[in-house]
């Protein structure tokens, strides 16, 4: 498991002409096993997704359309990443403070790990900044 927030490439294949098409068929290109598929779309452009870290969940998150911004967090210190592209994943890391921004036709896929747990979640930053030693 990598400990630090990095850029994928997908596979894409077809043309201008015909369209495209990128897969997970390639699975073990994928940092982990995938446990569950969700997707984020119509956020308006004032409001900042993430604020928090998981425990022990990572996430692959695909810009399906428009752009997003993440800031990425860990211990080894915090990145900014832009995706606008279906074939490019950001790999993020367990025990990683996120803020996502969108804009307002971003259509987000967050490929992750395991299944949804509250109990996984770190919402305050503080604890966060904690549990990583920060403070």
């Amino acid at each position: 498991m990598a400990s630090v927030p990095y850029i994928l490439q997908f596979d894409q294949f077809g043309s201008p002409s015909e369209g495209f098409i990128t897969t997970t068929q390639f699975a073990e290109r994928l940092p982990f096993a995938m446990r569950r598929v969700f997707w984020t779309y119509d956020t308006p452009i004032d409001v900042l997704r993430g604020n928090h870290a998981n425990k022990t969940t990572e996430e692959v998150l695909v810009a399906l359309t428009g752009t997003v911004t993440v800031e990425a967090e860990t211990k080894a210190g915090k990145n900014t990443f832009t995706l606008s592209s279906p074939v490019t994943g950001l790999y993020i890391p367990a025990m990683c403070w996120t803020r996502i921004s969108f804009s307002p036709d971003a259509i987000v896929l967050c490929l992750t790990s395991t299944d949804y747990d509250q109990e996984d979640y770190i919402h305050s930053y503080e604890d966060f900044s904690r549990l990583i030693g920060r403070i």
